[in-house]
């Protein structure tokens, strides 16, 4: 009777150590990404930031807060992948030419080509690397941003689940004036200050566990273009930027349904 009893209790001991191992499988593929931001070396910034991509297929959803970023002014941002890239931030021993400073192509080897353009509304590709007018202006030096059903090739999914991907935020203020501007223009497009293409804020995207941002979520981006007159910038910039950066890559927006319609 009693080796009968020790044989009833086992069945359910098992069946809960298979549900565990089920459970455990099943947190193993998990479809989100995590990266703390951090100031790029050199170039002066203080600030800070969390980010977090969803993968669902070949859709991608994108949020990250970041402050001490220059304010009032627009600051783009990528998601940057490369096959040669060493899928990291860059240090400041990426200062090749002795500068002081690290540009947007000195922080390549790091962290790759851009990907994805996180603008607020319309095109996500490389085409929109430098689309002004679609970036988020940090108002008070702070940006919160939310943009969701981004279309990406099935390899740059696959490059973000296997922690090859990087979110950088640029602009930046050398000399601490309180806006783009300086005698050095961009390494990427001779039209603009090098200030307005820097980097300020780098983060490598790992999985996570989490499923919401570490301070409860960003609220949606708000597309605005306070602060673009200070640039001068034109939408044929984006295409200079483009065409001197050798930058690559696709995307085509879609929404979630807990984020806004494209427009």
């Amino acid at each position: 009777m009693k080796a009968r009893t020790r044989t009833a209790l086992a069945v359910p001991a098992l069946s809960l150590a298979a549900l565990l191992a089920a459970a455990s499988t099943a947190a193993a593929a998990d479809d989100t990404t995590q990266g703390e931001l951090v100031a790029v070396p050199l170039n002066g910034v203080e600030g800070d930031g969390d980010a977090m991509v969803w993968v669902d297929g070949t859709m991608i959803t994108v949020e990250f807060a970041a402050s001490g970023l220059l304010a009032g002014s627009p600051h783009a941002a990528h998601l940057h992948h490369g096959a040669d890239a060493a899928h990291e931030c860059p240090a400041a021993e990426a200062d090749a030419d002795g500068s002081g400073t690290l540009t947007t192509s000195e922080g390549g080897p790091s962290y790759g080509e851009v990907q994805v353009s996180l603008t607020t509304e319309g095109d996500t590709s490389p085409d929109s690397v430098l689309a002004i007018d679609r970036y988020d202006t940090a108002e008070g030096g702070q940006i919160d941003y939310q943009r969701g059903e981004i279309e990406v090739s099935q390899g740059f999914a696959d490059a973000v689940m296997a922690g090859e991907v990087v979110l950088v935020i640029h602009g930046v203020d050398h000399n601490g004036n309180g806006e783009y501007d300086g005698d050095v223009m961009s390494d990427l497009d001779p039209a603009l200050p090098a200030e307005a293409t820097d980097p300020a804020l780098c983060g490598l995207l790992t999985v996570s566990q989490m499923d919401e941002m570490p301070t409860g979520g960003v609220q949606t981006g708000t597309g605005s273009t306070a602060g673009t007159e200070n640039l001068g910038l034109v939408a044929g910039g984006g295409a200079a930027l483009l065409a001197g950066a050798g930058l690559i890559g696709a995307g085509v927006l879609r929404r979630r349904q807990n984020v806004r319609q494209d427009a």
